[in-house]
């Protein structure tokens, strides 16, 4: 999608930044509302450009403005820009996503809210559920506790904050999927305890269940999935495409890896939730072993600047 900028500069800045940003192709339309921002005060500049051109503009405004207090951006998507004389243009824009964008919605969707805590944990129990289920409700508990549990942007959260130097990011990642991932296994846990008492299931017929055999010890076909997964979502989250990324967390296992860890202690199997937990480390590890180079890439090719906050 194209992007609306609604940027707010001080009015001293706003004829030589205007003058420069009339100058981008990509730059479809400009408007000026001069003295209209009471907070910060100064001139609003309106900016209807194209994804390939949005890192430019905001280049030259962190240029335009060095002092980052006096400056605001509020970016949105349009659904589209009709330019009859722009149109060769906008029919060959493409599909990439900003780093503040990309940081916002790692923040949004991997922050420590109840809503979060409460959507790993009933990721836990309906995948513990599929733990010691057959083949065909397993399947589909697997692929439920994927798209529930918000465990992908959290860790996210780390190769991206290692490829920007912003520690606060990385920290706030480790801290996120730290917090997420003890109520799932907790969850997980009390789950099998649950399932255990009714005499629905036993510790037998988890450690038997074949999914938990290939969680134990993953083939190499499994690994490759699991890697191409977590590259897909590290693909998608910078191509601005997460209404797609239900795709890479059903081709990973770390949601029912975190599950076994949790189930295994609960009937005192400490190898199998040794197992869990090594499948799990090697997930997150293909995000974080994927990810770093391909969004390293992408900023000293593509994007090359460093976000403004």
């Amino acid at each position: 999608m194209h992007r609306t900028l609604e940027v707010t500069v001080p009015a001293a800045a706003t004829d030589a930044l205007c003058h420069e940003l009339t100058d981008l192709d990509a730059v479809i339309g400009l408007s000026v509302q001069r003295g209209a921002s009471r907070k910060p005060p100064g001139d609003v500049l309106i900016i209807h450009v194209l994804n390939r051109g949005a890192d430019e503009v905001l280049r030259r405004v962190g240029a335009a403005v060095p002092d980052k207090k006096a400056l605001s951006v509020v970016t949105s998507e349009v659904a589209s820009i009709i330019s009859p004389q722009s149109y060769k243009t906008v029919d060959n824009d493409r599909d990439e996503a900003i780093w503040e964008e990309m940081e916002s919605g790692l923040r949004h969707q991997g922050r420590i809210t109840p809503n979060y805590l409460v959507l790993m944990a009933l990721g836990g129990i309906i995948a513990t559920v599929g733990l010691v289920s057959e083949p065909v409700p397993q399947a589909v508990a697997f692929v439920a506790s994927a798209i529930i549990a918000p465990g992908f942007d959290p860790m996210t959260k780390v190769p991206l904050g290692l490829v920007l130097q912003r520690w606060r990011l990385v920290g706030r990642g480790l801290v996120s999927a730290l917090a997420g991932y003890a109520i799932l296994v907790v969850m997980a846990a009390l789950t099998m305890g649950l399932l255990v008492a009714v005499g629905e299931t036993s510790a037998s017929t988890l450690a038997t269940n074949p999914e938990v055999e290939h969680l134990q010890h993953p083939k190499w076909t499994e690994l490759l999935v699991a890697g191409a997964g977590a590259l897909a979502g590290v693909v998608m989250l910078a191509a601005f495409r997460r209404s797609f990324q239900a795709g890479p967390l059903i081709a990973m296992a770390f949601i029912p890896a975190a599950a076994l860890i949790g189930a295994a202690l609960a009937v005192g199997r400490m190898d199998l939730a040794r197992e869990g937990l090594e499948r799990f480390l090697a997930d997150w590890g293909f995000i974080v072993a994927l990810g770093v180079p391909f969004l390293w890439l992408k900023q000293h090719f593509l994007h090359k600047r460093e976000p403004l906050v």
